[in-house]
């Protein structure tokens, strides 16, 4: 199994005090440096192209983050989206970890590859970063697989904020699945059962204080199920950490066992259906604790 990430990854810093901070893929990379993943193979993340980035994002979209990364200090979009000067290089490395990922898979080089990179991306739009996002890299991945022929690709999102990007980019894409749990009400307030695009969107809202039982229902009775009729021939992964109990950001009461759990289901889904092929990438989880449990819960489940 592959392991992507990138040092400019650690380098991107939306400023002082902000929860999505560099600490956060230092924690991750720390619970994969263990004799438990001695298997990974870790390969530097390379960068996305703009043709990959025009496959998911306006071109005005791109030229607003390219031509706003600072040479110094921070650049603001929104109150809680910035960019300094390594900011672009790590979106950039962040969306092609994702992309060499699924060109892994389809080429038979590695089924599954956990992205070790940030920022997130699940809330970039097609035209607006925003939520700590620049690129939708998993969004990007998803965009790319198509491009290279694939029908059915879908993208399971667990983090426990909706992933309205993904959502946006793929409204009417009927050849991509989206799939997500997440708490509601909460930012960014998208995410209702009614909202399901051209058929291809499943979301699966849980209320504040939801844990392991709710968290597993829904995904046993909604996620899945959709999961078995689109027959995906790949599945992509939104993985979000912010749901587990000691997330300082949401107020759901998931830990490493359910991240281990729903891991192990995916699996099934893409042995049964996609040849095997998993492609993972982290997106959000702001307790270091949590991070380290669940990402470590959540690889070893896709080793498996």
């Amino acid at each position: 199994m592959l392991l992507y990430t990138h040092p400019a990854c650690l380098a991107h810093e939306p400023g002082p005090g902000h929860p999505e901070s560099p600490s956060r893929l230092q924690a991750v990379l720390e619970a994969l440096d263990t004799d438990r993943f001695a298997a990974l193979d870790a390969l530097e993340a390379p960068r996305a192209t703009r043709a990959q980035l025009m496959l998911t994002h306006d071109s005005a979209m791109i030229d607003l983050v390219f031509d706003n990364a600072p040479q110094q200090g921070y650049v603001r979009f929104d109150a809680d989206t910035a960019m300094c000067p390594y900011s672009l290089e790590a979106a950039l490395r962040a969306a092609g970890a994702v992309c060499a990922g699924v060109d892994a898979a389809l080429d038979g080089v590695s089924a599954r590859a956990f992205c070790a990179v940030r920022p997130p991306g699940h809330h970039a739009t097609h035209d607006t970063p925003m939520g700590f996002c620049l690129f939708n890299s998993i969004a990007i991945g998803a965009a790319h697989a198509l491009a290279r022929g694939l029908e059915r690709v879908a993208i399971v999102d667990f983090d426990v904020h909706h992933g309205n990007g993904t959502q946006d980019i793929f409204w009417n894409e009927p050849r991509v699945l989206y799939a997500s749990t997440h708490q509601s009400p909460l930012y960014p307030g998208t995410g209702s059962r009614a909202e399901t695009g051209a058929g291809n969107i499943v979301n699966a809202p849980l209320p504040p204080g939801s844990g392991s039982r709710e968290f597993r229902f829904a995904f046993a009775h909604v996620v899945l199920p959709a999961l078995h009729d689109f027959r995906p021939q790949l599945l992509l992964i939104s993985a979000g950490f912010d749901a587990h109990r000691l997330d300082p950001l949401a107020d759901l009461n998931l830990d490493a066992d359910d991240y281990a759990w729903v891991t192990g289901e995916l699996v099934h889904i893409a042995q049964t259906y996609a040849s095997g092929r998993v492609v993972s990438s982290l997106e959000g989880g702001y307790s270091l604790t949590a991070l380290r449990q669940s990402t470590a819960a959540h690889v070893a489940a896709l080793m498996d």
